[in-house]
């Protein structure tokens, strides 16, 4: 559903966007061009395959990143917050979307123009590199994940997937590290980590049970944080 424009000027979020550096001239033109958009909690943005009509800029919401199977199932590869630009990579290497991208909660996001923003690119070197700095994190991690789903258990993948968690949905201004500010069904969470749901809700009953989380309906805190750094065996951080 089209929302009423938001102004780059006034956009809170934007200070967390990759938008702050663009020079004044780039930003009006993406802003007189720019569509603004909300979508409910459960809707899709794009779907995997289809051809970028444009990158989308969240200003508000939490954003599942995911790719479907033969069989249907889903597999999350990331997720989108506010001052997050969506489908780069398709736009860039002229590509339809590697996954698909659904609303977690009531979001909006607004589409650049494929032309605004690739234009931006060739003036701004700072965009330009930040781009690539964000590609080849993708892509470290996208090694850390496959080196996870071959050597480590599932209590190690979880463990490492509730920090994953944790550093993706954290406040800038949020010095309570032990909250997750995200509610994921737990097959959502067994989709990250490579296992069944019902070993996921068994494994995070045994970490509560071990005093490592505290549970409250979906909602989870990590308690004892460097037992489950541990258990994951993580080096990096994902923040």
């Amino acid at each position: 559903m089209i929302v009423k424009k938001i102004d780059c000027e006034d956009c809170e979020t934007r200070s967390e966007s990759l938008l702050n550096f663009a020079f004044a001239d780039d930003l009006e033109v993406i802003n007189c061009n720019k569509v603004c958009n909300h979508f409910k909690k459960g809707q899709t943005i794009f779907y995997e395959g289809n051809t970028p009509p444009g990158l989308y800029c969240v200003n508000k919401g939490k954003i599942k990143l995911y790719r479907t199977g033969k069989d249907g199932k889903e597999q999350i590869i990331g997720f989108g917050i506010p001052g997050d630009f969506l489908g780069y990579r398709a736009i860039i290497a002229e590509e339809g979307y590697a996954a698909s991208a659904t609303a977690l909660e009531d979001t909006v996001v607004c589409l650049i123009r494929k032309e605004d923003f690739l234009n931006m690119l060739q003036k701004n070197s700072y965009i330009s590199k930040q781009l690539m700095v964000s590609l080849c994190k993708e892509l470290g991690l996208a090694m850390e994940k496959i080196q996870s789903l071959s050597q480590k258990s599932v209590r190690e993948r979880l463990a490492e997937t509730l920090f994953y968690l944790r550093d993706t949905f954290k406040g800038h201004h949020d010095e309570d590290e032990s909250k997750i500010e995200i509610v994921l069904p737990r097959e959502d969470i067994a989709n990250i980590v490579g296992t069944t749901t019902e070993t996921v809700i068994r494994t995070l009953s045994d970490f509560k049970n071990e005093k490592f989380i505290e549970l409250d309906g979906k909602k989870i805190r990590i308690l004892n944080g460097a037992k489950l750094r541990e258990i994951s065996g993580l080096e990096i951080n994902y923040a």
